[in-house]
C-alpha cells in the first residue's frame, strides 16, 4: 500500500512545503493539496516548490475540476511540472465542490468531466487531441506522463471512473461503503472492456494518531460535513432507497446548510449533524495499532493508496508515527537472508 498526505494550501506557503518535505522523509509517496482558489492559496505554484524541495514524492490536486480552469491550461501546468521535475505529478479531478460552489456555481455534468479527463490526459501525456473542433498539441512537450484519478460517490460517477479513470478516489474510509464503491468501479471497468486491476484505488480520510477519542472526533468531524455536500447531491438525484447504501445517505438527515468559509477546517460549526459513529467510520483515528488494523482491512478490499488528511492539531506527530510504525507495517517485508 502506498501512502499520501492531503494538505490545505494555507499561508504561509512555506509551511505547506515544509510538511510535504517531512512527509517524504517519513516514507509517504504522494502529497495532495486542496484546489479551491478563493479559499486557499494557488496549489500549482506550491506544487512547484514542493517538487523543488523533494526528490521522489508525487504531487497533485485533491481534487481539481473542469469548471474553474481551462482544460488546456491545466494540462500545460502538469506537462511543465513534469518537464521540470521528471514526471512526478498526478491529477485528481471531480465535478467540483468548494471551488465552484463558493462562487455560486454548480458542479459540472459528468459528461463535461468525462471530456475534460480525455483532453487533459492526452495533452499532458504529450499527445494531440481534438478540443472544441480543433486538433491541438503542446509542441514543446516530450515524454510527459500524467494519470487522471477521478473522485466519485454516486452510481453514475462511479461508472464513469470505471470507464475512463486511471485511478479512483474515494474520500471516506468506511469499510462497507468502500467495498460497495470499489466493486461498482471494477464492474464498470469490466463492462467497458478494461482490466479492473489497472485502476488504482485511493481511499482518503483524516488520519489522527492519539488516544483521546472525544478530542480526535472534534478535530475530524469537519470531514463528515464535507462528504455530506456530495451526499446531498446524491440524495437529491437518487433518493434514499436502493441505488446508494443507506450507510452513506442516512446521516445527512439533520443537515441544514453549509458554510464554505469553514470548509475543511477543524471546529467547523456547520457539522453538528455529523454523529460520532460517522466520524469513527469515515476517518482513521486512534493508536498506531488501530490505524494498522483499519488500513489492513482497506488493503484487503483492494485499496492501493491511503491518503490521510492533516487538517487537525497533531500533524507532525501523526506523520512521525506513520513513518516509524504504520507505513512499515503495511509495506512488503523483505529479509536480507532467506
Amino acid at each position: 500500500m502506498d501512502f499520501g498526505v492531503v494538505l490545505q494550501t494555507n499561508p504561509p506557503a512555506a509551511r505547506t512545503v515544509q510538511l510535504a518535505a517531512l512527509a517524504e522523509q517519513h516514507g509517504f509517496s504522494h502529497v495532495w493539496t486542496f484546489d479551491s482558489h478563493l479559499l486557499w492559496q494557488e496549489p500549482y505554484v506550491i506544487h512547484s516548490a514542493i517538487l523543488e524541495r523533494t526528490r521522489t514524492i508525487k504531487v497533485g490536486p485533491f481534487v481539481t475540476n473542469p469548471a474553474t480552469r481551462d482544460w488546456t491550461v491545466t494540462a500545460s501546468v502538469f506537462a511543465t511540472l513534469n518537464e521540470m521535475y521528471g514526471n512526478r505529478t498526478v491529477c485528481g479531478i471531480g465535478r467540483g465542490d468548494s471551488a465552484v460552489r463558493v462562487l455560486g456555481a454548480k458542479p459540472t455534468t459528468l459528461q463535461t468531466l468525462r471530456e475534460a479527463v480525455h483532453v487533459i490526459r492526452e495533452l499532458a501525456n504529450s499527445r494531440p487531441v481534438e478540443h472544441q473542433g480543433v486538433q491541438v498539441q503542446f509542441p514543446w512537450s516530450r515524454g510527459s506522463e500524467l494519470e487522471l484519478w477521478v473522485a466519485a460517490y454516486g452510481p453514475k460517477a462511479l461508472q464513469l471512473a470505471g470507464e475512463v479513470a486511471d485511478g479512483f478516489i474515494l474520500q471516506l474510509a468506511d469499510l462497507d461503503i468502500a467495498e460497495w464503491m470499489i466493486a461498482t468501479v471494477r464492474q464498470a471497468a469490466a463492462d467497458a472492456g478494461r482490466d479492473p486491476a489497472e485502476i488504482t484505488v485511493c481511499v482518503a480520510a483524516p488520519m489522527y494518531i492519539g488516544t483521546d477519542t472525544a478530542h480526535m472526533r472534534e478535530q475530524c468531524r469537519w470531514f463528515g460535513g464535507m462528504v455530506g455536500n456530495h451526499v446531498a447531491d446524491i440524495v437529491a438525484r437518487y433518493g434514499t432507497g436502493g441505488a446508494v447504501p443507506a450507510a452513506l445517505t442516512d446521516y445527512i438527515a439533520g443537515r441544514q446548510g453549509y458554510d464554505y468559509n469553514e470548509h475543511g477546517r477543524a471546529g467547523n460549526t456547520h457539522t453538528e449533524f455529523v454523529p460520532d459513529e460517522i466520524v469513527d467510520r469515515f476517518c482513521v483515528m486512534g493508536t498506531a495499532a488501530e490505524h494498522i488494523d483499519k488500513l489492513r482491512a482497506l488493503q484487503a478490499l483492494g485499496v492501493d493508496q491511503f491518503a490521510g488528511y492533516l487538517q487537525h492539531d497533531n500533524k507532525e506527530e501523526t506523520l512521525r508515527v506513520y513513518g516509524e510504525t504504520v507505513i512499515p507495517a503495511l509495506g512488503e517485508h523483505v529479509t536480507a537472508r532467506a
